[in-house]
């Protein structure tokens, strides 16, 4: 099972960027699609980005939709994703998550179930 470390959170203004990143351990990590989720407190985690393995193809909620880049560097074994324009509603703890087959890449939107390896999570707060 992967290891994953998110860092990178932290407390902005409105408009404001932060840029998180998403650690990983083992020898495969080129063969697996990593996603990000968040949880605001009293609400239910949510997908919020997903990058294919090879880097190529991306995927994003509308929510943060031409906001949020997600990215990765296969020779570091590290998914970021790049947070700008962040609004209020973005507050949350952000979690990274490895799925549980290789090569997975769902037509739409990613299932939390189908995610075997999750990270501790990086709190993101922005006031107002």
């Amino acid at each position: 099972q992967a290891q994953l470390v998110e860092s990178g959170g932290g407390s902005v203004q409105a408009g404001g960027s932060l840029r998180l990143s998403c650690a990983t351990s083992g020898r495969t990590f080129q063969r697996y699609s990593i996603s990000w989720f968040r949880q605001a407190p009293g609400n239910e985690r949510e997908f919020v980005a997903i990058v294919r393995w090879s880097g190529d193809d991306t995927y994003y909620a509308g929510s943060v939709q031409d906001r949020f880049t997600i990215s990765r560097d296969n020779a570091k074994n590290t998914v970021y994703l790049q947070m700008n324009s962040l609004k209020p509603e973005d507050t949350a703890v952000y979690y990274c998550a490895v799925p549980r087959m290789m090569y997975y890449y769902p037509n739409p939107v990613p299932r939390e179930a189908d995610f075997g390896s999750w990270g501790q999570g990086t709190q993101v707060t922005v006031s107002a």
